[in-house]
């Protein structure tokens, strides 16, 4: 529930910038929709407000699965910034709502202006995110790491830094070569750590065809659960996967709001959902998907798009608030994949455990020189 401490807010917010970033990665990544590779593009926003606060958020978009960066920039700029100049912070919600009337789509837009609008009421407040969105009902998050380069020795060592660092949890991309190649990395990584929590992840990659057997073979590994194996509007084939498996089904590009959670349940194509501010549209929208989710014992996992510590922090805070996102985190990029993050500090993950902030706003600040770095273009009027 939105905190009250917001509505009490006495100030207008008088300046908004928005920049396009490029921020170099360092691998390449396959995915069952799509590859990445040697970088990655994000929207940042910042909101000013009449006594100088500022909050920062993030738009991370990938164009195969939610929307493009050229799409964010302009629905900020051009859509939303008529109903953020001028407007009294303690609107949040009223903004918000505007927002998602003003332009369709471009979730991953709404989420960085939701988000921005967050941390600067959390400056204005002193308080943390977490404490603007409800009670916190966690202080450490379990992290999973993603695995989807196609050079699997690479990954390997990857593994062992992981265990090195107390991270026990890995996600394996599958669906992007070849199910040999899923069954052999699988296989390698059982025998080769024993004790590793392991997820499997499709991205949509399996033709309805084949997947029916695939996914039986996947199964008898006895991953902690299997993600969006098929296409995401195939709700039909979910259904039979889930029914004929005894690992968890988890639906990810099936769900993408709380209106897509009431049909999931309502077809029963799942056994926990991802839940992503950049799909969903914000951590306000998130929190009521993991809500709907839970008045029918499906957990949630926190999920991510290609981000930088500022979306990671939001997607931190609204698991703090989310009991039911009970099956960790993937907010692993800012320390493992890109070349460099935009925080001051380090995102803080400790023994394999994501750490909630306490402090005002997200909890840690933006490195100012760092955007200006990675900056390809700015809207405001104003300079880089």
């Amino acid at each position: 529930m939105l905190s009250s401490a917001i509505k009490a807010i006495n100030e207008k917010i008088i300046d908004m910038k928005v920049w396009h970033l490029v921020l170099p990665v360092n691998s390449r990544r396959d995915h069952g929709i799509g590859t990445v590779a040697n970088n990655i593009e994000v929207v940042i926003v910042k909101l000013t407000s009449e006594s100088g606060a500022v909050g920062f958020g993030e738009a991370s978009p990938w164009a195969p699965f939610t929307g493009t960066p050229e799409g964010n920039l302009a629905a900020l700029d051009r859509y939303f910034r008529p109903l953020v100049i001028g407007a009294m912070i303690a609107d949040l919600s009223k903004i918000m709502s505007e927002a998602t009337l003003v332009v369709v789509h471009n979730t991953e837009a709404k989420a960085a202006l939701e988000t921005a609008l967050f941390d600067l009421a959390g400056h204005i407040l002193r308080m943390p995110v977490w404490a603007l969105l409800g009670e916190k009902c966690r202080s450490e998050i379990p992290l999973s790491v993603s695995l989807a380069n196609p050079d699997f020795a690479t990954d390997l060592s990857l593994v062992e830094k992981l265990q090195d660092d107390g991270v026990n949890i890995v996600k394996i991309k599958t669906g992007f070569k070849n199910h040999g190649f899923d069954l052999m990395r699988i296989r390698t990584l059982r025998k080769n750590f024993p004790d590793l929590d392991i997820r499997i992840d499709y991205n949509q990659g399996l033709d309805v065809r084949e997947a029916e057997k695939c996914v039986s073979d996947i199964d008898a590994f006895a991953p902690t659960f299997i993600e969006q194996p098929v296409v995401a509007h195939d709700f039909e084939t979910m259904k039979r996967l889930k029914n004929a498996t005894n690992s968890p089904l988890l639906a990810d590009e099936s769900v993408f709001g709380p209106e897509d959670m009431r049909r999931a349940i309502n077809e029963e194509i799942c056994d926990g959902v991802s839940v992503k501010i950049m799909k969903s549209g914000g951590m306000m929208r998130g929190i009521e998907i993991a809500e709907i989710a839970a008045n029918s014992n499906i957990p949630g996992y926190g999920g991510d798009m290609f981000e930088t510590g500022i979306a990671h922090l939001a997607g931190t805070h609204m698991i703090a608030a989310s009991p039911n996102i009970s099956l960790g985190c993937e907010f692993y990029h800012a320390k493992y994949y890109l070349i460099e993050d935009l925080l001051e500090e380090p995102f803080a993950i400790e023994n394999g455990m994501v750490q909630v902030p306490d402090g005002p706003g997200l909890g840690i600040n933006v490195n100012l020189d760092k955007l200006q770095k990675y900056a390809v273009n700015c809207a405001d009027g104003g300079t880089r």
